[in-house]
């Protein structure tokens, strides 16, 4: 009567020990591993299946270019870390390394998403419907989204009213309210453009909304610094480019759905 209860009593060891082994695995598999690398620079199945386009993958410059160049810098700009990074130089503000560059397709209406972070006292920003216009920046036709350490770089306090803090229209409207993180910090944006109607948003919040081409509007560039740049805001299809203002900023995740 006693082989019959050994048998048992293995069997219930073996189950045992075979489930305990199993746990280990799952806790091993199933815990907390997220890995910060692995799911930046890529597209969802869901983002995938609406349409949106990856315009970095974290590896490459594919796609990218210099504005008014057929290539992308051979310096000034580097991918690290998963990023796109601008590099500082001190050649000031018309003799940058890089240059701006440019995503090498126009989009019309669009929502464009992105995550950026500037070096202390940096300054940087984020073009959309950008034309390239012989011997002139970019910024002569496409509106801007600034990039700034708010606390440290000056351009912070010039302008109008905060128009030239971080998620501003450049020089024209203020980001409202003011949620930017401080220099080296991670900050999140979106673009959306629809038929000449544009939002900015920063860190999950609408910090700026306007109309191009109404009476509003060109009241409003009228007492900008774009006041005598006639290609200034005038187009409803143009190129998505990032600004090398001389210093270091970082950009990633950068991705686009044509509306």
């Amino acid at each position: 009567m006693r082989k019959p209860f050994i048998s048992i009593t293995l069997l219930s060891i073996l189950i045992g020990s075979s489930q305990v082994i199993y746990s280990c695995k799952s806790a091993g598999t199933g815990g907390d591993t997220t890995n910060t690398e692995e799911i930046m620079n890529t597209l969802t199945q869901a983002e995938q299946e609406e349409g949106w386009i990856l315009m970095f993958d974290g590896q490459t410059t594919s796609g990218w270019r210099g504005y008014n160049r057929p290539a992308f810098p051979e310096s000034g700009w580097v991918v690290e870390d998963g990023t796109l990074r601008c590099t500082a130089s001190v050649r000031g503000d018309t003799g940058r390394v890089g240059g701006n560059i440019i995503y090498n397709t126009k989009f019309q209406d669009f929502h464009l998403k992105l995550e950026w972070k500037i070096d202390s006292a940096g300054n940087s920003g984020i073009f959309y419907l950008g034309q390239e216009i012989a011997d002139a920046p970019i910024w002569h036709s496409a509106p801007e989204m600034q990039v700034l350490d708010n606390e440290r770089h000056p351009d912070a306090n010039l302008g109008m009213e905060g128009t030239r803090k971080a998620g501003s229209l450049y020089d024209l409207i203020p980001a409202i309210p003011q949620n930017s993180k401080p220099a080296l910090e991670w900050n999140s944006i979106e673009i959306i453009v629809e038929q000449g109607h544009v939002v900015h948003m920063m860190n999950g919040v609408q910090v700026v909304e306007y109309q191009m081409g109404t009476p509003e509007w060109n009241e409003l560039v009228s007492h900008s610094k774009f006041s005598e740049l006639p290609e200034f805001g005038k187009y409803r299809e143009g190129f998505v480019g990032l600004q090398d203002h001389g210093n270091n900023v970082w950009y990633r995740n950068i991705k686009i759905k044509p509306l």
